[in-house]
Order: structure tokens, then sequence, then C-alpha cells
């Protein structure tokens, strides 16, 4: 199952969830600010990913930048950040089975669905 993990305040995310919704394809919706994921979740979404924990990170957000940039930050506190405020985690994130991507922009889902 296809699965979003969406924000729709933002218009990448609200494109990225149209792309899913014109494939005709079953997949679920993750409102990600509301329903956390938790530490292990990031990890695997991560992996998936194939990036650095950094690189899912959202660094023009406020909170980055008032309590985090310019820190030396492990792996681990770097997705504790983001279980702490999710706002920090880059958006929209799209899975189908064993792939992810990062629908930045948008059209990168089509990659995986």
């Amino acid at each position: 199952m296809i699965k979003i993990y969406h924000n729709n305040r933002c218009s990448k995310s609200r494109c990225g969830l149209e792309i899913l919704e014109n494939s005709g394809k079953e997949f679920e919706v993750v409102k990600y600010l509301e329903d956390v994921p938790s530490k292990s979740e990031l990890k695997q979404l991560i992996m998936l990913l194939n990036i650095k924990p950094i690189n899912l990170v959202r660094k023009n957000e406020a909170i980055w930048k008032s309590e985090y940039k310019g820190k030396t930050l492990s792996d681990q506190q770097i997705i504790e950040a983001m279980v702490a405020n999710p706002k920090l985690i880059e958006r929209p994130i799209v899975i189908n089975g064993k792939k992810a991507v990062v629908g930045r922009p948008p059209e990168t889902i089509l990659n995986i669905i």
C-alpha cells in the first residue's frame, strides 16, 4: 500500500496528494503533524529514502533556526528533534513498498507509483 506523509498546509504536499489521487491507486494519508512518527518509524523512513537524517530536516523552519542551527548533532539527536517538532520533517514523503521519495518536486512521486 502506498503511503503519503502529508501536511495540508504545504502546497508541495497538496500537489503530491493530487498526484496520488490522479494515479487511481489506493493509498493511505498520514497527517504526520497529528500522527507524529515514532523514532523507529523515522529511522525506517530515513533508511528507505537512503539519506542522512539531516537531509530530512526543513532547515528554514523557525524552530530549527532558533534551537538547532549551528549545533553539532548526532543522527539520533536529529531524529529526536523531528519527533519533538514534526514541522521539521520535510514533506511530502511517499512510500511504496521498499521505495520512498521526498516529493520535492512533487513529480518525483511518479518514479515510485
